[in-house]
């Protein structure tokens, strides 16, 4: 089992109020609540951090992808260009 150790946290009135309104429902007491609510921020954070992390990979990727486009773009130019070239030598342009 996971070693634990006291938390002491100062609540205001109207927080711990609906924290025992919700524990009956919720939780078994106002501690549990309290555990379970950190866990839910724990989560949270680490939820929107792995988003962060997804978005700025994707940002990267599409940096990556734009230049491999316009890779081939100029080559797709450089090929054209040749192409033209021939059919001119060859009377056919």
């Amino acid at each position: 089992m996971a070693e634990t150790r006291r938390v002491l946290a100062s609540l205001s009135n109207s927080l711990l109020n609906q924290v025992n309104l919700m524990a009956p429902v919720e939780c078994n007491s106002a501690a549990d609540c309290v555990i379970e609510t950190m866990k839910v921020i724990v989560s949270e954070r680490k939820r929107l951090e792995i988003i962060e992390k997804l978005k700025e990979g994707y940002e990267e990727m599409s940096q990556i992808n734009l230049d491999f486009a316009e890779m081939g773009l100029e080559q797709d130019i450089v090929d054209l260009v040749c192409y033209e070239a021939s059919l001119k030598r060859r009377g056919m342009l």
